[in-house]
């Protein structure tokens, strides 16, 4: 049998945008069913997200608090061996002043005993 309808171009058309008009109903009705879904899955989204960036903005803090933290030993470290090399430099120069003032009195009883000796030498003498 065959197809007894006849189809003009108006029949396809007309055919076409009913389809059309079915497809888009449909599309609304599935849009707006999905509605809440949409919204929750944005929501939660937007809470990840939120939480990504509490974790970032904590890593960063913590990476600038090691920073510090490090900044601060190292300075503590330099200001101990800068110390360091100044009481070095305190005792060395101590013990020089103090090797040179033994060098003066060793050479002023040095003298002395001279002196005494030539004293005595004169008063044998004379």
């Amino acid at each position: 049998m065959k197809n007894t309808r006849d189809n003009g171009l108006s029949d396809r058309r007309k055919a076409t945008a009913d389809a059309k008009k079915i497809l888009l109903d449909n599309y609304r009705a599935a849009k707006e069913a999905a509605a809440p879904h949409i919204e929750a899955k944005q929501a939660e989204r937007l809470a990840v997200a939120t939480a990504r960036e509490e974790r970032r903005a904590e890593r960063e803090r913590a990476k600038a608090e090691e920073r510090d933290r490090q900044l601060a030993a190292a300075k503590a470290e330099a200001e101990a061996a800068d110390a360091a090399t100044r009481a070095e430099a305190e005792a060395r120069l101590e013990a020089e002043t103090s090797r040179i003032s033994r060098v003066i009195e060793d050479e002023a009883a040095r003298k002395a005993k001279r002196d005494q000796r030539y004293a005595n030498r004169k008063a044998r003498q004379g």
